[in-house]
């Protein structure tokens, strides 16, 4: 991590990707903007008034959803807030994992302290001290349609802030109330529209989308790298990778694609050594088509990037409050639809589509590698074929994993269960379109990483020449942790320790500028 980002400041409405990157990446404290405070103290004023004047206003002093017509009296306005989280707190299944909370409560921060959600700074420096703290609230996974907001994990979320449920803290699961008081915190009274506040927005579903979209850039990374392998082990061409091939073309990712595959590719020995003689005219697409796809599943990562970067700056809670300029007692509270995560749902399912092309494109090198009468290269990629089975099998993980996300990658934005006795009539399923997005990502990092492995041995059967000096590096990096395969042997470790090199962005680590358009 960044040494720039330790007591980093955040500008609500202005968190970049690097900003969000950061926090994915690593736990640092962090503090709020002082020029928050103001539009902060402004909106829980306008609200207070419109407790002490008694007017009906949804959220406020009213109940929620089809409920609405229902007027809660002054003196029960706390305990129906309290009442709305411990009966929405009803998520199920696997934890949110640390760094995805650390998103959800970084954005939910930043979204509050914009000044349209009528909460006193207490609750926004009470989930600051959380997160400063590394008090992190267990929000189950599963329970959100993406509509209403993310109302079941949020709920869950808040719970922490009152002291009730579990939480994680210091590596160890225990009750929110002992977490607090160990880190010195004191729970919260949630105070009128506090509640709803916390729990309307598509915080949640933006996290568990943000958390695909930096899989998916490593991803991306880590393709290219074993992809450009694959074609020095298959003794391919780098011609494909021409620069006035993809501008006649003009599609931006396929152009930057193209000039890091050469890149990646230069000054090859392998390369040089079968520039004359060789009779192939075209390699297949899995290697020759490679700028067009991992170009156009670049440009698909750089859009859902940002979409995503304006819903984690963006203010989605309902209903808005907007105090007069001069006099927070005077304004409009506006109900609306900000909550719904169509756009997230969106970007999670183009996410879901460049992740699946990744590990199909991967797939079919896998499967070009031990395929001795397009390769070159031994049957299997091992001596004594038939005695040995090599990669045989591998491939056929690869290719179960390729298949199911497939079936994962069907869109989720095209469903719809209405909600709350049809009050909430049309819903996004965002939550659960970016949640896929992880098993999706450590499948094709599966994938990648065979792919790793095979183009790997496929240079081992070309020594003494080298390839680039890029790829050397990778190679060199690879035989640490793995040996070369000179015979059969329990395989599944191997896979692992080329997997972790894919998940934690070792493929690039040499290389990273030739990447930095991923990175905005």
């Amino acid at each position: 991590m960044n040494d720039a980002y330790h007591g980093w400041t955040l500008h609500p409405g202005a968190m970049t990707l690097s900003d969000l990157r950061a926090v994915w990446t690593a736990h640092f404290p962090i503090s709020l903007a002082q020029d928050a405070a103001a539009g902060i103290a402004a909106s829980a004023t306008l609200v207070k008034t419109i407790v002490d004047k008694g007017d009906p206003a949804y959220g406020i002093n009213t109940g929620f959803g089809i409920l609405a017509k229902a007027h809660i009296p002054n003196d029960q306005l706390e305990q129906l807030q309290r009442n709305l989280i411990l009966s929405h707190a009803v998520g199920t299944g696997e934890l949110v994992p640390d760094a995805v909370v650390r998103l959800i409560l970084l954005t939910k921060i930043g979204s509050l302290a914009r000044g349209y959600s009528g909460v006193r700074p207490v609750i926004i420096d009470t989930l600051v001290a959380l997160y400063n703290a590394g008090v992190m609230p267990a929000i189950p996974s599963q329970g959100s349609v993406g509509a209403s907001g993310d109302l079941a994990p949020l709920a869950h979320m808040t719970l922490a802030m009152l002291g009730v449920g579990p939480v994680r803290y210091k590596g160890q699961v225990m009750q929110a109330g002992a977490a607090l008081a160990l880190a010195g915190i004191e729970p919260v009274t949630l105070a009128a529209k506090e509640g709803l506040a916390l729990i309307n927005g598509t915080q949640v579903s933006t996290a568990l989308a943000l958390h695909g979209l930096f899989m998916a850039e490593r991803l991306v990374e880590a393709a290219m790298v074993t992809g450009a392998l694959s074609v020095d082990a298959a003794r391919g061409s780098d011609a494909p990778f021409d620069a006035r091939i993809h501008a006649v073309r003009g599609q931006p990712g396929q152009i930057a694609a193209a000039a890091i595959y050469r890149e990646l590719v230069a000054g090859s020995a392998i390369r040089a050594s079968h520039l004359v003689g060789d009779e192939r005219v075209q390699d297949p697409y899995s290697l020759r088509c490679q700028p067009q796809v991992m170009g156009a599943v670049m440009d698909l990562v750089a859009n859902a990037g940002r979409t995503l970067l304006i819903e984690a700056n963006a203010v989605t809670d309902n209903p808005l409050l907007f105090p007069a300029a001069g006099d927070p007692e005077q304004g409009a509270i506006l109900s609306g639809g900000n909550f719904h995560a169509e756009p997230v749902a969106f970007a999670a399912d183009t996410l879901a589509l460049a992740i699946a092309e990744i590990g199909a494109l991967a797939e079919r090198r896998i499967a070009l590698l031990i395929d001795a009468n397009l390769s070159g290269l031994p049957a299997f990629l091992v001596r004594e074929p038939g005695l040995n089975s090599g990669f045989m099998i591998a491939h056929v993980t690869a290719a179960a994993l390729a298949s199911e996300n497939k079936s994962l990658a069907h869109p989720a934005s095209v469903d719809s269960l209405p909600t709350s006795a049809n009050q909430e009539d049309h819903v996004s399923m965002a939550t659960f379109a970016a949640r896929r997005l992880d098993q999706m990502a450590h499948n094709t990092a599966v994938i990648v990483g065979i792919e790793l492995l095979a183009a790997g041995q496929g240079i081992e059967f070309h020594r003494p020449l080298a390839t680039s000096g890029h790829l050397e590096h990778v190679h060199a990096q690879l035989r640490k942790r793995v040996a070369p395969f000179d015979a059969d042997r329990f395989f599944a470790p191997d896979i692992e320790a080329a997997r972790r090199m894919v998940i934690d962005g070792e493929l690039s680590a040499s290389c990273k500028a030739l990447f930095a358009v991923l990175h905005p």
